[in-house]
C-alpha cells in the first residue's frame, strides 16, 4: 500500500505532519514523533515582535548613555548589526532538528508587517529548512482598512518572503476572508507553494474577578475540520499549490476525510500534545486499515475523490448544504 504524497514538491512517506507547536523545542520529543509515523515537521514560530523586541532593547541598550560616553558607540556595530537572541535560538534548534531527523523541517515564520523580521526566511533556508510556513496571523481592528487593503498586505508579504528564499513557502491563512476563493486563487498566483487551512485564532476571555482579558488556550476538536475540509473540496484541483489541513485532525477518520476532500498533507498538533506521539501511530494504523477494508491502493487515488468537482451533489459544499441542515432538524 503506496501511503506516500507530495507537499510542496516535497516527497513524504504518509501525509501526517506535525504543525506547529511547543514540541519541537525539544529534539528528543519531536525525534519520538517521527519514530511514530510523522512524515514532517513544522517548527513553532518565530515571532515577528520576539524579532522586534530584541531589536528595541539592543537600541535602547546603546543610546540611554549616549550622553556620557557618546565616543564609545563608534565602537559598537549598528544595532541592526546585532543578531536577534530569539532569532539565534530559533535557528539553532533548526539545525538541531535537521541533524537528528531523517524527514523534512519546515521553518515557521509568524508576523503581519512588512519588515527586517522578514529576512529571517533567508536565516531558516541558510539553517537547513527544507521549506518555510509563513503565518500572516492579523486581526483587523482598525475600521479605515479595507478588506483590499488587508489582502494586499498577504499578497506582498508573501512575495517579500518568495524573493528572498529558493525553498518552498506556505501560507497558512484564516478563513476570514471576504471571498475566500478569489483569496486563494490570488495567493496561488503570486508564487505560493502551499495554502495551510486554517489558523486557529485564539479569542480572549474576560477574568470576572480580576477584571481582565485573559487568553484562553484550549485543545481543537474533530468538529473543527469542517471549515477546512469544504474550502479544501472546493479549491482542490483550481489551484497549482498544495493544499494542507489544520485544525481538528485527531482520529484516522478526520485524516480520510481531509484527503478525500483533497488535502495534500494534514497537520495535527492538540492530539499530540493530549496523547503523546502515539497519536501518530494510531492515525497511521486506522488510516491503513481503513484502505485496506476499502481496497484503497494508495493515497493518490483517494485524493480529491469527494472533491466538489468529484461529487455527485456539489451543492453540499454550498449554500444549499446550510439549507438542508436546517431543515432537517425534528423536534
Amino acid at each position: 500500500m503506496d501511503l506516500t504524497t507530495t507537499y510542496m514538491g516535497l516527497k513524504l512517506k504518509n501525509p501526517l505532519v506535525l504543525s506547529a507547536s511547543p514540541l519541537t523545542n525539544s529534539v528528543d520529543k519531536v525525534k519520538a514523533v517521527e519514530d511514530a509515523g510523522a512524515a514532517a515537521v513544522v517548527m513553532h514560530s518565530l515571532f515577528e515582535e520576539q524579532i522586534i523586541h530584541d531589536q528595541q532593547e539592543i537600541d535602547h541598550f546603546l543610546t540611554t548613555t549616549s550622553h556620557n560616553y557618546a565616543e564609545a558607540l563608534d565602537y559598537f556595530p549598528e544595532p541592526e548589526e546585532y543578531r536577534n537572541l530569539h532569532a539565534e535560538e530559533y535557528l539553532e534548534q533548526l539545525r538541531r532538528l535537521k541533524e537528528a531527523l531523517d524527514i523534512p523541517v519546515i521553518g515557521s515564520l509568524n508576523g503581519v508587517s512588512a519588515g527586517g523580521w522578514m529576512k529571517y526566511a533567508t536565516e531558516m533556508e541558510k539553517a537547513g529548512a527544507d521549506a518555510i510556513e509563513l503565518n500572516i496571523y492579523y486581526v483587523a481592528t482598525d475600521p479605515n482598512i479595507s478588506c483590499a487593503e488587508v489582502e494586499q498586505m498577504y499578497i506582498e508579504d508573501l512575495k517579500t518572503v518568495k524573493q528572498s528564499v529558493s525553498i518552498p513557502v506556505a501560507m497558512k491563512l484564516s478563513p476570514f476572508f471576504t471571498a475566500f476563493g478569489n483569496m486563494a486563487k490570488r495567493l496561488d498566483e503570486a508564487g505560493a507553494d502551499a495554502l495551510v487551512l486554517f489558523n486557529r485564532f485564539y479569542q480572549p476571555d474576560i477574568d470576572l474577578e480580576r477584571l481582565e482579558v485573559t487568553p484562553n488556550l484550549q485543545f481543537s476538536t474533530s468538529y473543527e475540520i469542517r471549515l477546512p475540509l469544504r474550502w479544501i473540496a472546493i479549491l482542490y484541483g483550481h489551484l497549482k499549490a498544495s493544499l494542507a489541513a489544520t485544525s481538528g485532525v485527531h482520529n484516522p477518520e478526520d485524516a480520510l476525510k481531509l484527503i478525500m476532500a483533497g488535502a495534500d498533507v494534514t497537520m495535527m498538533t492538540s492530539a499530540v500534545l493530549e496523547y503523546g506521539p502515539y497519536a501518530f501511530e494510531r492515525m497511521l494504523k486506522g488510516i491503513t486499515r481503513w484502505m485496506e477494508e476499502h481496497e484503497y491502493e494508495s493515497i493518490q487515488q483517494m485524493k480529491g475523490s469527494m472533491s466538489y468537482q468529484h461529487v455527485a451533489e456539489p451543492a453540499a459544499y454550498e449554500r444549499a448544504n446550510y439549507i438542508r441542515v436546517l431543515q432537517s432538524y425534528r423536534f
